[in-house]
């Protein structure tokens, strides 16, 4: 049962995934188009970039433990933020924008002269590459729980994004998508605070 929750959250998501991209195109009536500096468009290209390494480790975890409920929860995590992932790039095509930006990431919330963790970790929560390899060398019990701990600093860092594209945003289909990853990493992440606690660990 204790999925339950989730699955509600991440349900929320998915229902909407087939309509949410050409209800943007309406959204608010106002035909304004992001510009390329904007808090939506700065929001689409990170987060994107942010989920991708979601999505990444849930697969790499997935090959290293044969327990159900990391599995599960591994397998939710990466469909839903492919699918969310898909949505934001969607919109960035529908608005003409590049992927891709010359400015350092995070500008768009004010943070573009943020001190980079390096090694592949471009914004807040993201896993380096020698994070990222070591998960991939780990099996069964330390896997599940580096992926726990990675993936909880990961929900932390997309939470916060998420809650500056409420703030900053201005597409309101856009908005309400982000306060969805608010609400949905929140309750993952204290969903994997009851696994790691059941492994005998703690988030990091």
């Amino acid at each position: 049962m204790r999925f339950a929750g989730v699955a509600v959250a991440v349900a929320g998501v998915l229902v909407a995934a087939g309509a949410i991209t050409y209800a943007v195109a309406e959204d608010g009536g106002s035909g304004d188009t992001p510009s390329a500096e904007s808090a939506d468009a700065g929001f689409a290209r990170d987060m994107a970039v942010h989920h991708q390494q979601a999505v990444e480790m849930s697969y790499i975890v997935r090959d290293r433990t044969k327990d159900v409920e990391v599995r599960r929860l591994a397998y939710d995590i990466a469909q839903t933020q492919a699918n969310q992932r898909g949505m934001l790039l969607g919109w960035l095509d529908l608005w003409q924008l590049p992927k891709v930006s010359a400015d350092p990431p995070m500008t768009w919330m004010d943070m573009g002269d943020m001190p980079s963790a390096g090694e592949g970790s471009l914004m807040p929560g993201m896993a380096t590459d020698s994070e990222m390899k070591k998960l991939g060398t780990l099996n069964g019990k330390q896997a599940e729980i580096f992926y726990l701990q990675l993936m909880t600093d990961h929900h932390q860092g997309g939470i916060h994004m998420a809650k500056g594209c409420v703030e900053k945003c201005t597409v309101g289909v856009e908005k309400r998508l982000a306060q969805g990853m608010v609400a949905a990493q929140q309750s993952e992440i204290d969903l994997m605070a009851g696994m790691l606690k059941e492994r005998g660990a703690n988030p990091r």
